[in-house]
């Protein structure tokens, strides 16, 4: 019930915060639908900000928003179509939990032996190069090597598309070709989410099987005369993973927000686009809409990670 009551509390003040925020942000909806109107009068741009509710005092209209969230209402957004917000988030919600947790999944397991293996031969070869290539990566923007990439594999070597989510031929192929086609426009994206993900998962790997391979019962494990393998795969591993799990958790609000840079890159029609071009129009209902879909994320991660501690830790579970 604590649980409960804390998750509730942590959520009101997110949407709290994040509705004084952006609506102290310079600009408003009617001034992107009114700027480029020369023949718009004040009394006009008035009658849009009443027909918003634009006009009420911020506490009145959080109220007005929160009342509908408890709903489940999200509202009608104020820029291009009028359509729903949850109509507009779930046409591009798919895209981008496919893209992000692709890239979270391949990152888990390439990172996971990576900071093993480097842990196990701590400043050896292998530990040298792991550590070049993984920081090369986390010290690279992820829209330079985008750029990069598509300079290289579709301009110079055109092997992949670049741009787009499909072909223009896309509806006259096969199932396979439509499978092939959208593999080929997604390749790139994911390799770069999930190569400016790798850093710092490795490290918090290889720095937590350190901490285990020092403790005592893996000292007394290695005098008795178990392989190394056995000693770290059975029993360091389960407790080297615990802060891998916290970052795990604190990944899940990723799946939606760290996808605005990507998209916009590679052009594709996902959450992260529409987020992006709600905040440059001040669509205030669709942002919120965003926000509270990544504030949930955020403390269901909380939630996920706690859960497979129990799991991973037989004195969390006992205590729990």
């Amino acid at each position: 019930m604590f649980k409960l009551i804390w998750l509730a509390t942590v959520f009101f003040g997110i949407t709290l915060l994040s509705f004084v925020v952006i609506h102290l942000a310079p600009g408003k909806p009617t001034d992107m639908q009114t700027t480029l109107n020369p023949a718009i009068t004040p009394e006009a741009r008035a009658r849009l900000e009443t027909l918003y509710g634009l006009d009420q005092p911020l506490h009145v209209q959080y109220g007005r928003w929160l009342s509908r969230i408890v709903r489940f209402d999200f509202g009608t957004s104020l820029s291009g179509d009028h359509r729903p917000v949850w109509e507009k988030i779930r046409e591009r919600l798919p895209l981008t939990v496919f893209i992000s947790a692709s890239a979270l999944i391949l990152t888990l397991f390439i990172a996971i032996p990576i900071g093993v293996l480097s842990a196990a031969h701590q400043g050896g070869a292998f530990d040298k190069i792991a550590a070049i290539v993984v920081f090369l990566g986390f010290a690279m923007p992820s829209f330079w090597l985008a750029l990069l990439l598509m300079l290289a594999f579709g301009i110079l070597w055109p092997i992949v598309p670049i741009s787009g989510l499909t072909s223009l031929d896309y509806a006259n192929l096969s199932l396979f070709g439509k499978l092939q086609d959208l593999a080929a426009h997604l390749a790139l994206p994911i390799f770069v989410t999930t190569f400016g993900s790798l850093a710092g998962m490795s490290r918090y790997m290889r720095a937590a099987m350190l901490e285990a391979l020092r403790q005592d019962y893996i000292v007394t494990a290695r005098a008795k005369g178990l392989p190394m393998r056995t000693v770290i795969f059975k029993h360091a591993l389960r407790n080297a993973l615990l802060p891998v799990i916290t970052l795990l958790g604190l990944s899940v609000p990723m799946l939606i927000g760290g996808s605005v840079i990507i998209e916009s890159v590679f052009g594709l029609p996902g959450l992260g686009q529409l987020f992006y071009n709600a905040v440059m129009a001040r669509d205030y209902p669709l942002i919120m809409g965003n926000l509270v879909l990544g504030a949930t994320l955020t403390l269901s991660g909380n939630l996920l990670a706690d859960a497979v501690y129990s799991l991973a830790d037989p004195r969390i579970r006992r205590e729990a």
